[in-house]
């Protein structure tokens, strides 16, 4: 049987004091954790917490450092280091804007590991919010995710089968996957 190991558990890892290190090392997850922190500050009950809870099966495709990095620059947003770019994406976004975002990265009730993404070319997921994803896998092998943003690369996926073994299980990706906002 699956282990009941939570995704927040592996954020968790990085931290001192239970706040993201902002190492600006691009390949970890400091600023995807600093915006769980803060949606589940804001609102202990949002729907983001099924991050926290081992035993929800889900997927979730999360965005390194360096590709929030990626996507704020390609939506104007820039800053100097990690820290100072999530201070910007939650006052640009707000906290509702960014509990959108992350929603927009899980794909509930389902674990698809790195051997059925890799055979699901044209799946459309249900994502957290309601909104759907497609999979495009080239014929390299690679793994692409497409979402309905305008004027933004769409998101690889870099690491796969993170948290292995577990009820939740994640894929690194290269850029953030945007949802529509709602007005």
């Amino acid at each position: 049987a699956p282990g009941s190991k939570s995704l927040a558990s592996i954020l968790l890892a990085d931290t001192k004091k239970g706040q993201p290190t902002f190492d600006d090392k691009g390949r970890d997850f400091d600023i995807l954790t600093a915006a769980v922190l803060a949606v589940l500050g804001d609102d202990p009950s949002s729907p983001v917490s099924a991050l926290t809870d081992g035993d929800v099966r889900l997927t979730a495709f999360i965005p390194t450092d360096a590709g929030f990095a990626r996507t704020a620059k390609d939506l104007g947003i820039t800053a100097k280091n990690e820290e100072k770019l999530t201070g910007k994406l939650v006052a640009e976004l707000g906290l509702g804007g960014i509990e959108e975002v992350l929603l927009y990265q899980v794909v509930p009730g389902v674990k698809i590991n790195a051997k059925a993404a890799a055979q699901s070319d044209g799946a459309k997921l249900e994502m957290a919010n309601g909104q759907k994803v497609t999979v495009n896998v080239k014929k390299n092998g690679a793994i692409f995710l497409k979402d309905r943003a305008k004027g933004v690369d769409n998101p690889q996926v870099i690491v796969t089968d993170i948290n292995k073994g577990n009820k939740q299980i994640a894929h690194a990706i290269n850029r953030v996957l945007l949802p529509v906002l709602p007005a």
